[in-house]
């Protein structure tokens, strides 16, 4: 069966800055905070530093940096509980700094709100490579429907602007990945979206080593919204090549 992709995607424009970028880095490891200070001031970004989690949470809401970069073993209370704190908060991207390279510890970080995770011992190339790339996606804005709810049907309404969902009447929060994810697919209703192409306009890298990514994200899109995720309805799998959601006339822009 031919698969129906559609070619033109939305061109998604980037946000001008009006400061430099500001980055805060959290990690008890004094070399891998030196090491990506180092690097970020090379790319002419601003550089923040804490140490525990109380100063780094004082920091984000103080300084209101553009991006986290934080080491999961930092001290405090920081670490996972405060990843959860931030996303609790803010929209932030948050990239962590992981030693372990396991599938399922990147999928269980990636579900707590994590926008990307880099595996130690790193390269400082690699890090700037994905850090950039967060940032960009984080700048790229869509332009919101022009109803408040979209409409699916009887059972499912998305409401883009709150960030939200409404199954069965029921309210559901959307992460803001979720929400990038699920406006793609919904922009391209009853098409198929490839896998390299959900990495570019979602994650901003359309590396096939992060696949990963975007089927875990739609795992967790389908718990949220299809009455039997096993089964989906909403969103169907071309296998091997991408996703699509169905076929509505809704008003997606």
């Amino acid at each position: 069966m031919r698969v129906k992709e559609r070619r033109d995607l939305p061109q998604l424009a980037p946000f001008k800055a009006r400061r430099k970028t500001r980055i805060l880095v959290v990690g008890d490891e004094p070399r891998t905070v030196a090491i990506a200070r180092l690097n970020f001031e090379l790319e002419g970004f601003e550089v923040l530093e804490a140490r525990q989690g109380r100063e780094a949470v004082q920091a984000l809401r103080m300084k209101s940096p553009d991006l986290v970069l934080l080491d999961v073993h930092a001290p405090d209370e920081y670490g996972l509980r405060s990843l959860r704190m931030v996303r609790e908060t803010t929209t932030t991207p948050v990239v962590l700094l992981t030693e372990s390279a396991a599938e399922a510890d990147i999928a269980y970080v990636l579900h707590l709100g994590a926008d990307d995770c880099v595996v130690k011992p790193f390269s400082p190339r690699e890090l700037t490579s994905r850090v950039k790339a967060i940032l960009r996606r984080a700048r790229w804005s869509y332009t919101a429907p022009h109803q408040s709810l979209v409409r699916v049907d009887d059972r499912l309404q998305v409401d883009f602007n709150r960030c939200e969902v409404i199954v069965a009447g029921e309210r559901i929060r959307l992460r803001p990945t979720e929400q990038r994810l699920l406006h793609l697919l919904m922009q391209n209703a009853g098409w198929t979206v490839p896998h390299s192409k959900l990495l570019r306009f979602v994650w901003g890298h359309e590396e096939m080593a992060f696949a990963h990514y975007v089927r875990l994200y739609i795992n967790y899109l389908r718990a949220k919204i299809e009455e039997n995720p096993a089964n989906p309805y909403y969103i169907l799998s071309e296998r091997g090549y991408g996703y699509r959601f169905i076929d509505f006339q809704g008003d997606v822009k």
